[in-house]
């Protein structure tokens, strides 16, 4: 099980394990929003219990704009795991086919690997494009590659309890719960 950190003015930050979560209530660096009754920290001495929502003391300052190299993992989910020329999700690719990164312009013909040149295609659709362009291919993007903002990079792949999406919709609000695909989970953590 994993921990929601918050900064100490309730922004969320990451998902920590459980057991650094909790040592950092021990060392009093944070203290516990949220836990799960049914589970506890147990040693000779305490009981604490188990921390599904961390705070902070401190204020930890985060640089609001830094660029993240883009990885499959992250370009998979800002394309919500779908191919960006057939549109298939990836629950729909047969055996042997998968999600691939492909390069709209091809690096042979001087495209980058930065994130508005990467898209997912579906090993079909990549094999098929080749070293062309779209256009060249007779392909089209369902939509325009683009550097995903920093909330969407840092919590589109992450799994957020409903009681963690709470704290992560008070902070930045219902439509970054929507846009994360969060929403469902969100609405069922209400209280």
């Amino acid at each position: 099980m994993s921990c929601l950190a918050l900064n100490a003015s309730y922004e969320p930050l990451t998902i920590v394990p459980a057991r650094r979560a909790v040592r950092l209530v021990l060392d009093s660096k944070a203290e516990i929003l949220e836990a799960e009754e049914a589970r506890a920290f147990r040693s000779e001495h305490r009981n604490i219990p188990f921390p599904a929502v961390i705070r902070l003391v401190r204020f930890v300052h985060v640089p609001r704009r830094f660029r993240r190299q883009v990885t499959n993992t992250f370009m998979f989910a800002r394309d919500d795991y779908c191919c960006q020329y057939c549109g298939r999700h990836r629950d729909q690719l047969r055996a042997r086919e998968f999600l691939t990164r492909d390069h709209v312009l091809p690096i042979s013909r001087g495209g980058s690997n930065q994130w508005a040149n990467v898209v997912s295609a579906c090993s079909p659709c990549n094999n098929r494009k080749g070293d062309n362009t779209p256009a060249e291919a007779g392909m089209r993007l369902l939509s325009i590659p683009a550097e995903p903002n920093y909330v969407h990079l840092v919590w589109a792949v992450r799994s957020v309890t409903p009681v963690q999406a709470k704290y992560v919709r008070m902070f930045y609000g219902d439509e970054i719960l929507k846009a994360l695909s969060l929403s469902s989970v969100a609405s069922t953590g209400d209280e």
